[in-house]
């Protein structure tokens, strides 16, 4: 795909300094960019590499006072972090998306609704009582159960199944071998010590602009919803249980796993490998570190935990730099210890 450097500014609504004509076909770095090359520069740490460069036109911050000429075109943008980033959401959509009509084999039950301009790969699968909106993109081997709702414009890539009931919004993306409405893990103990399976008939929802990375899987609820609201970025293999809810535009890394029926607020971070116990609430803007276990609800907003068990930050830190010290700390508790006995004793 070929753009010219004023229609990428149109996009982004920024200011073009330079010849508005030249074509770019291709994004890159900024210190490997070569000519036909859109690059960005936000970190000032590579703004040497702006006067180097031998992109064809970078994108830049408005208030970006140069130190020598440089030879690439300009757009001048209030964020040049956020412009290229849309600017990559723009590029991906046209790019992976592009594909239309139905390859065969595949099926859709006579009873299912699919909008215009959809893409239906060979051996996709669509259920019984189907709605599926516009221009969604349905990718080889996707399984799309009965009763199934998605919105327009979302993408599901290749070997992704998608249980009976499940709701999905617009402009959502769930990524390859990605489970959504697997059955939640409910089993009651009986009394001869094994375990009766509790029947999960509760679904998942999905809303706007979900993202649910490969190989991730996210139970349906026991009853009622599992929720992931509008937003959210889910990494892959990521693991929410049943009744969990993800609040607005919360992210959750790799490797994470949330028990069931635990609620996590709007704009909340979950780093790598975290673990919460269930029936627990995360406070919106509350930040996770990697590696750290959740055991209790946290009631007030923008806390940053860290820990197996998770505290506070700050408190976190305090407590890992004793840890280090113990040895030596023993080693004079015992002399002073050693020191305060009497003489004879000594």
């Amino acid at each position: 795909m070929e753009f010219t450097v004023g229609q990428i500014a149109e996009v982004l609504q920024g200011t073009v300094e330079g010849d508005a004509s030249q074509p770019v076909n291709r994004l890159a770095k900024i210190e490997e960019a070569q000519a036909g090359s859109l690059s960005f520069l936000s970190n000032l740490k590579y703004e040497p590499h702006l006067y180097t460069t031998q992109a064809t036109v970078v994108i830049v911050s408005r208030t970006l006072e140069l130190k020598r000429p440089v030879t690439a075109a300009l757009i001048r943008v209030d964020d040049p972090y956020t412009s290229f980033t849309a600017l990559l959401e723009f590029y991906q959509q046209a790019s992976r998306t592009g594909k239309r009509g139905v390859e065969e084999p595949a099926f859709m039950a006579a009873s299912a609704r699919i909008g215009a301009n959809h893409y239906r790969g060979a051996f996709s699968y669509i259920g019984e009582n189907c709605e599926i909106g516009e221009g969604v993109v349905i990718f080889p081997h996707v399984f799309i159960g009965d009763r199934v709702k998605i919105g327009d414009g979302t993408i599901l890539y290749a070997g992704a199944k998608i249980y009976a009931e499940t709701v999905i919004g617009q402009r959502c993306v769930i990524h390859a071998g990605a489970v959504i409405g697997s059955d939640g893990f409910g089993f009651a103990p009986q009394p001869d010590g094994s375990y009766r399976t509790i029947p999960q008939i509760g679904n998942v929802v999905l809303e706007d602009n979900v993202s649910i990375g490969a190989n991730a899987t996210v139970d349906c609820a026991t009853l009622g919803s599992t929720i992931i609201r509008e937003g959210a970025k889910i990494d892959n293999l990521v693991q929410l249980a049943h009744n969990v809810e993800v609040g607005r535009h919360t992210v959750i890394a790799s490797q994470t796993g949330v028990s069931g029926s635990t609620k996590i607020g709007d704009f909340c971070v979950l780093a790598g490998q975290v673990g919460m116990a269930g029936h627990l609430t995360l406070a919106n803007r509350t930040t996770v570190t990697a590696q750290s276990g959740v055991g209790k609800s946290i009631k007030h907003e923008g806390v940053l935990l860290q820990g197996s068990p998770a505290f506070a930050l700050r408190d976190s830190l305090r407590s890992n730099a004793i840890f280090r010290h113990l040895p030596e700390l023993d080693r004079r508790l015992r002399l002073l210890e050693q020191q305060a006995q009497p003489p004879e004793k000594r």
